[in-house]
């Protein structure tokens, strides 16, 4: 996933969020405000609460994805793992959870479980994300694999605001690094 100059700041939206019905109004109000590129903001929405209210979720997703917005299943294969909403609902990517991305290299069924999720996800037009990565093994796993993307510490450490869009400014990192990187 290439991003050129700029990045994409992802937000976990949570069930009481995702359902409230002023969430779309705020969002659009929040870019028209500071004037950001909804294309450089993306939802992760977990599994589970796609599944809580579907209906709701379906039309609150759908308004969001209008507006511009990326949008993500966040940790795939953990919640309900129906396959059928990743055809249902309206998102760009899925996120493979660290719990799989720990045994990268080394537990042959995490391998084949990555590289199935990397392989639906790609047959569904979708971009497959790594969470958790932490090391270069990991890494070189999933660029084999064909991973769009990667997080995790491997990269950099959680910290707060002002230090990350510092830390982003003096080194050109991106939340999300490409493969291509």
């Amino acid at each position: 996933m290439e991003h050129g100059p700029g990045f994409v700041v992802s937000v976990n939206l949570s069930s009481r969020q995702l359902s409230n019905p002023d969430l779309v109004e705020h969002v659009r109000s929040a870019l028209d405000d500071t004037g950001a590129d909804a294309a450089g903001l993306c939802f992760e929405i977990t599994e589970n609460v796609l599944m809580d209210d579907a209906e709701a979720t379906m039309g609150a997703i759908t308004a969001l994805k209008r507006l511009g917005v990326g949008l993500s299943i966040d940790d795939f294969g953990t919640g309900y793992s129906s396959l059928g909403y990743l055809k249902r609902f309206p998102v760009g990517a899925v996120k493979v959870d660290r719990s799989f991305i720990d045994g990268l290299g080394s537990d042959p069924e995490d391998s084949a479980i990555v590289a199935a999720v990397i392989g639906l996800g790609h047959a569904l037009g979708l971009t497959v994300i790594a969470e958790g990565v932490e090391t270069d093994r990991q890494l070189a796993e999933l660029a084999v694999l064909g991973c769009d993307a990667a997080q995790g510490y491997l990269f950099a450490r959680p910290g707060p605001g002002a230090d990350v869009a510092a830390r982003i400014d003096r080194s050109g990192l991106a939340p999300l690094v490409s493969r291509t990187d």
